[in-house]
């Protein structure tokens, strides 16, 4: 399947007084299917080119996103608006269970592109670990 959109990826993580922030941009499909929409695109590593993961973001609406991170570091992180979720995030030295809570999730898609946004905590074992907020923008290319 042909790349045929434009994704603009920008994560903002913030605990105490440090901030982070991350961008990514990258090519993938956008599909709508049932009450769904997918955003599907490759995340390249930056040590090897040649090395990826395939990544997968299912949208229900305002109600939950599940991301889907194939590869070597393989991780489901569900991000469900007002519910707190356990999951497994695999790192390279193992697994860390993470706790998540949803605070907010806005999406807006249509064929010509779209935009989501969440707003969710992260926990280890039960302690605050960060507040993030996630962006992303996508737009077809042809």
């Amino acid at each position: 399947m042909k790349d045929n959109y434009f994704i603009s990826i920008n994560g903002k993580q913030d605990f105490d007084a440090d901030d982070s922030v991350v961008s990514v941009e990258t090519t993938g499909n956008y599909i709508k299917k049932k009450n769904f929409d997918y955003i599907i695109y490759k995340e390249y590593d930056d040590q090897d080119p040649k090395r990826y993961s395939t990544s997968v973001l299912k949208i229900d609406g305002e109600k939950c996103v599940t991301l889907i991170k194939n590869g070597e570091n393989r991780t489901k992180l569900i991000l469900e608006k007002g519910k707190r979720h356990h999951c497994c995030y695999n790192t390279e030295i193992g697994c860390l269970m993470i706790g998540v809570f949803t605070d907010k999730i806005a999406s807006n898609f249509s064929d010509e592109g779209g935009e989501l946004k969440v707003n969710y905590s992260l926990d280890v074992n039960s302690n605050l670990a960060s507040i993030n907020e996630i962006s992303v923008k996508i737009r077809r290319m042809d």
